[in-house]
């Protein structure tokens, strides 16, 4: 029903920047939350980053005020600009869709080098 696309993972240095891009198969207007999550190795999957109903978002705590959420509504597409990246934002990070049930993108490898 809802296929995600994701791109822009890559390997940066600590301090560094990048933009992940997620493009949907449908409409956001009819997906009631997208965003970010990530995990890491030997830990589980955490939330990154979302939108939420009424255009309100959530972040990690650990990312706050480093990354930004944002969305093209006419690409179908939400971004996360990354700055100031550490070693330990070194992810898979996976976009994520809700409408009546979850959908994942394949996930895009983050690698921060210190």
């Amino acid at each position: 029903q809802v296929q995600l696309v994701e791109s822009g993972g890559g390997l940066v240095q600590a301090g560094g920047s990048l933009r992940l891009s997620c493009a949907a198969s449908i409409s956001i207007f009819d997906i009631n939350r997208m965003g970010w999550y990530r995990q890491a190795p030997g830990k589980q999957r955490e939330l990154v980053a979302e939108f939420t109903s009424g255009s309100r978002t959530n972040y990690a705590d650990s990312v706050k005020g480093r990354f930004t959420i944002s969305r093209d509504k006419a690409k179908n597409t939400v971004y996360l600009q990354m700055n100031t990246l550490k070693p330990e934002d070194t992810a898979v990070y996976y976009c994520h869709a809700y409408r009546l049930v979850h959908y994942w993108g394949q996930g895009t490898q983050v690698t921060v080098s210190s």
